[in-house]
């Protein structure tokens, strides 16, 4: 399938053109849509319907209010820009490709290795802040914004929010410090378009009237059609004579603005709720060649009446390949199954939701049991200090987000939980590296790390559906402490096999393979799938690895180790995680611990006394991770199995790589 997009000198003819302003801005905007849907389809992934009902409000800005381009990007005295939710980032990208700040190539490579990240990062020129965590945006603003009148700077702030994000209790913390810090320079803009997920914003966790609530902290506050030009032009003129109030404009948008069916929700209704379909993803093919056949016309329509020609737009028809069912594993299916099933006999513990139930596999689990479903939308702070509340009740709360939001954001309060010694299950979805696509922000490499200084909690991470529902039903029935499941949320490579004799129990894993030169212990379907490929590698060249399941993040059973690694004499680590803090480190301790491994002053042994030979090497991230498609940030980290068998071995050229099997391809979708 080719990809091309409008090329600039269109949009250069577009905006020196003398017509009609409101309709040369819309035209623009609307060619800006066009290029971002085909760049979400090339990458397989990315959220369409905040960039397109964010596109107006960034088109206006950019084109007629900010003066980047007069003073430049490097210019203290500057307007700053930047979008605070970060899903409307491709189509920020798309009109970034249009003024001339990223050229077309990379355009294209919106969520590849070395191309444009998933969520805003500060290394693209043009973007002032890395976004993704909600909730941050005005703080980081109006700090900004301070800086510019400490050092005596000119220029503007404008902070694009979302809806839904005003769910973080961070927004109100910011909301009033501005006002209270009398940061006057800044200017906050709601992308109001209803929808968060796919849900309501209303369904989910209510904010109106948000123009009262925000007034409330002293801002100027007004609402607006965000899709009309004449109104934002008079908008942002007349908020340039309001001097002595931090300003705030909620503009009322239409999520996938400019493609009829993104515009609305799916028919299909969740207990009453309507749904909505575009938040992220590509669309598939038929709906692809849908949505740019109506841009085009659109396009076609606004150039006629400017009268500024014929717009060449590139034929972009895809493949027309039919919808298909992935033949893959997800984990996170088996865990909505488990909670269902568990529910049945088990009717103390009680679900909780970040605004993902759709992502977590939840829905099931809250159709089926609607009273024992808590919705608390984007906000995990609260989401979790409630679980503390529920737990000292004697009730079980199993919370559910995204473990980069859940193990980092909510950090304090897990801590001040665990401390009343109750038993609460924290489930981080979306664990690791993959899918790489969204961006550092949402890759959790720091979350074992994180729940495992605390005393009291239990932390497991599945390889399979199988095993996945076996550590469910041991967090919810059996364990007598605080769990941390650990769960990948894309697709597995492969299915992994367990054992057919395997027991799951704390603190043993499980063999997969065997081999006395080296063994590997790791955990969790991607980077299992990634020690098996090594071990394929190694076989050709006969070297043996043992590779180890080992679920258990932070227990390990002490006579089962010793026994598993006695004919070993290197030992490795292979973590999806950063490589301080994670399943290596654990093991490292009780190594040295049984006396496997000898510490400069360990288990009160002289200097005489001769180290036990066993070489131990732990694999896992030293750095933030990449963003890209699955075998691109594997590769760039040497995480892939190639890599690995190059790295264990010491061997750099393998002959035999054609047969050995990837399961990941180099254009797989985030």
């Amino acid at each position: 399938m080719q990809y091309n997009l409008i090329k600039k000198s269109e949009f250069d003819n577009v905006r020196s053109f003398a017509g009609d302003w409101a309709t040369k801005m819309q035209l623009f905007a609307d060619m800006c849509r066009y290029n971002t849907l085909v760049a979400v389809k090339k990458a397989g992934s990315g959220h369409l319907g905040s960039s397109l009902s964010a596109m107006d409000i960034t088109t206006y800005l950019y084109l007629n209010e900010m003066n980047v381009f007069e003073v430049g990007f490097d210019s203290p005295d500057r307007d700053i820009y930047f979008s605070s939710k970060g899903h409307d980032v491709p189509g920020l990208y798309s009109l970034f490709f249009a003024l001339g700040i990223i050229p077309e190539e990379k355009l294209l490579m919106l969520r590849r290795l070395h191309g444009l990240d998933g969520h805003p990062e500060v290394r693209q020129q043009g973007i002032e802040a890395s976004t993704g965590s909600l909730g941050m945006g005005i703080s980081k603003g109006k700090g900004m914004a301070w800086a510019k009148s400490y050092n005596k700077n000119k220029g503007h702030v404008y902070v694009l929010t979302g809806d839904g994000e005003f769910q973080e209790g961070q927004i109100y913390e910011s909301l009033q410090a501005t006002a209270h810090q009398k940061i006057n320079n800044i200017t906050a803009i709601m992308d109001h378009n209803k929808y968060q997920t796919d849900m309501l914003v209303a369904d989910v966790n209510n904010i109106e009237d948000v123009v009262e609530k925000v007034k409330a902290f002293g801002w100027h506050v007004v609402r607006i059609n965000g899709h009309d030009y004449n109104v934002l032009k008079k908008t942002f003129y007349d908020l340039k004579k309001v001097t002595d109030k931090p300003k705030m404009i909620i503009a009322d948008t239409i999520k996938g603005r400019g493609v009829s069916f993104m515009e609305k929700p799916l028919t299909e209704t969740f207990e009453g709720k309507t749904l909505y379909k575009w938040h992220s993803g590509a669309p598939d093919d038929e709906s692809y060649d849908k949505g740019l056949a109506e841009l085009t016309d659109a396009i076609n329509k606004l150039a006629q009446k400017l009268g500024v020609g014929k717009i060449q737009i590139p034929d972009n028809k895809s493949e027309g390949k039919p919808i298909t069912k992935l033949d893959k594993e997800f984990v996170t299916e088996a865990y909505g199954e488990a909670l269902v099933e568990l529910a049945k006999t088990n009717k103390k513990f009680v679900v909780l939701d970040g605004d993902l139930s759709a992502d977590c596999k939840l829905r099931n689990f809250e159709k089926t049991y609607p009273s024992r479903f808590i919705e608390n939308g984007i906000a995990e702070q609260d989401m979790v200090s409630m679980a503390g509340g529920l737990a000292r009740m004697g009730l079980v709360p199993v919370v559910n987000t995204f473990a980069s939001f859940l193990a980092a954001r909510a950090n304090e309060q897990i801590y001040n939980n665990a401390g009343e010694k109750t038993k609460i299950i924290y489930t981080c979805h979306f664990s690791g590296m993959i899918p790489a696509g969204p961006g550092k922000s949402h890759q959790s490499v720091r979350d074992i790390s994180l729940f495992g200084a605390l005393p009291n909690i239990t932390i497991i991470q599945p390889c399979n559906g199988e095993e996945t529902k076996w550590a469910t039903e041991y967090c919810v029935n059996q364990a007598e402490e605080n769990c941390m499941l650990r769960l990948v949320i894309g697709p597995s490579p492969e299915k992994i096999e367990l054992p057919k004799n395997y027991k799951f129990k704390i603190g043993v894993g499980a063999e997969l393979t065997e081999g006395k030169d080296a063994i590997l212990f790791g955990y969790g379907p991607v980077m299992l799938h990634e020690a098996l490929v090594a071990g394929d590698y190694l076989k050709k060249i006969g070297f043996g690895l043992k590779v180890i399941n080992m679920p258990w993040l932070n227990k390990i059973d002490k006579e089962w180790l010793k026994k598993v690694i006695a004919d070993q004499k290197k030992i490795f680590v292979l973590e999806d995680h950063s490589a301080v803090g994670g399943l290596g480190d654990r093991l490292l301790n009780v190594l040295v611990e049984v006396g496997e491994i000898v510490g400069p002053a360990s288990s009160g042994r002289n200097q005489t006394t001769p180290r036990l030979v066993k070489e131990f090497t732990n694999f896992g991230l030293k750095e933030y991770p990449e963003c890209g498609t699955p075998l691109e940030v594997l590769e760039f980290h040497k995480l892939d199995g190639k890599s690995l068998a190059q790295r264990i071995s010491g061997v750099k050229n393998f002959e035999t790589e054609k047969s050995v099997k990837q399961k990941y391809t180099a254009d797989a979708p985030q």
